[in-house]
């Protein structure tokens, strides 16, 4: 799978906004060139929340175990919960504990969101790809009923 190919799946999922900073958009400079999807059928980018996937390009400080500074390498993160984190992993991880993995296709535990419930893979191809595709349906799904959840105040 290429970077190309997970953003445009992803963003032609029902209700996607999908953020690409870039050079001149006012988004911090570390963000360029990666990808955030938010569920926001409106088009409207939430005033809470996270987003439910992103895609980056590089290592972040305090988020180097994926060894994103090599040439082209990449990781999909994925919201998708802590169920099926601990079905893809084997364990729920306690909040402070990690995943830290560099392995390349393969389904980990994500580096500093784990606790949270975040997957991620390094370099997905043809080993991860369909998990990647069900896992972001996966977070979608998650991202679209706290929408509405949210949008039914005192239900």
């Amino acid at each position: 799978m290429t970077m190309d190919e997970i953003i445009d799946f992803t963003a032609a999922l029902d209700g996607v906004l999908t953020l690409r900073p870039a050079p001149g958009d006012g988004t911090p400079e570390i963000s360029w060139g990666d990808a955030f999807f938010y569920y926001a059928p409106d088009g409207t980018l939430p005033k809470t929340g996270q987003p439910f996937a992103t895609v980056v390009t590089k290592d972040y400080p305090g988020d180097t175990t994926s060894r994103l500074d090599r040439p082209g390498a990449y990781r999909v993160n994925i919201a998708a919960g802590k169920e099926e984190l601990a079905h893809r992993t084997g364990h729920t991880p306690a909040p402070g504990t990690d995943g830290a993995d560099d392995s390349d296709d393969t389904v980990i535990a994500h580096p500093v969101y784990a606790a949270a419930g975040w997957l991620a893979v390094v370099n997905p191809a043809g080993r991860t790809a369909e998990d990647v595709r069900q896992l972001l349906r996966t977070a979608h799904r998650l991202a679209r009923t706290r929408y509405e959840r949210r949008a039914r105040p005192g239900e």
